[in-house]
């Protein structure tokens, strides 16, 4: 028992700080792991990969050496990926598959397709999502229903899918990319998007709380972006310390190299806020937001 505390204080020193150098200088923390070619071999499955964050990753993971099974429901928008990455990185093996994700059915069909093209999935990126959503009680009910279904239900079973596979491989790393408004319910346009990403951050550590009781190889991360400039929110105004996407993408990219449980992004300043919005009272939340 003695020696089993001590491996598991060692690791977990060795993940802390792996995950500080990654929070600070995600770029410097990428270049080692380029020149490592960490992922040679490896496959990474992203949802919601032919544009914004998932694209941004898609990009980063390549450089590394990674293998990718890339979906979303644009076709040529991921044909139009794969040959960019391929001409960049001619070694690695890119596949991809149309999804609509609230075709659940096609959900387990594709991930466990991807499964058979690969053999193997390392990782899988739960990152489909949608950013639209209206005030509560204005009559857009249908709107706000829409976003709760993608951002929730949609990765429910995205995550079922994922985790089927990574039980039957025994290993595996599940990563869900939440958001910084998960912290606390928002009001206005957000509180519906606020709320289907605190749920979905609710998820994944019920599932990483179930990795730990069954004692299984499973890594499960939550990502919380701060604002980060994509098409999502091309439209929006100028937002309080934002990022472009691929800045954005290699902070996200070096957090879920780190394996850390959980990581909001870009680390400074987000991290800070994140705790700042736990805590303080919600008019002054609901301000600042």
């Amino acid at each position: 028992m003695q020696n089993k505390l001590l491996d598991l204080l060692k690791k977990t020193a060795k993940q802390g700080g792996e995950h500080a150098i990654s929070a600070v200088q995600p770029a410097r923390y990428l270049q080692s792991l380029n020149q490592k070619q960490v992922g040679v071999g490896k496959t990474i499955l992203i949802t919601g990969a032919s544009s914004g964050l998932g694209a941004g990753m898609a990009r980063v993971f390549a450089k590394l050496g990674y293998n990718l099974a890339i979906c979303a429901r644009r076709r040529e928008r991921l044909e139009d990926l794969k040959q960019e990455l391929l001409g960049r990185y001619p070694d690695i093996r890119i596949e991809y598959r149309t999804l609509d994700v609230t075709d659940y059915d096609a959900v387990f069909d594709v991930f466990n397709a991807f499964k058979t093209d690969f053999g193997h999935i390392d990782r899988a990126i739960i990152n489909a999502g949608v950013g639209e959503s209206r005030r509560i009680g204005k009559g857009s009910f249908e709107i706000n229903r829409r976003t709760a279904e993608i951002n929730f239900v949609s990765a429910l079973a995205q995550c079922e899918a994922a985790v089927a596979i990574f039980r039957a491989q025994n290993q595996g790393h599940l990563v869900v990319i939440s958001s910084m408004s998960a912290m606390r319910g928002l009001p206005g346009y957000i509180t519906t998007y606020s709320a289907s990403k605190a749920a979905v951050a609710h998820l994944a550590e019920g599932i990483r709380a179930d990795m730990l009781v069954s004692k299984l190889p499973i890594d499960v991360t939550t990502i919380y972006p701060g604002y980060i400039r994509t098409e999502i929110n091309e439209g929006a105004k100028p937002l309080p310390f934002e990022v472009d996407a691929k800045t954005g993408s290699q902070a996200i990219v070096a957090a879920i190299e780190s394996r850390v449980e959980e990581a909001c992004v870009p680390s400074l300043p987000w991290s800070i806020v994140g705790q700042a919005m736990k805590h303080l009272p919600l008019q002054v939340v609901s301000k600042i937001s």
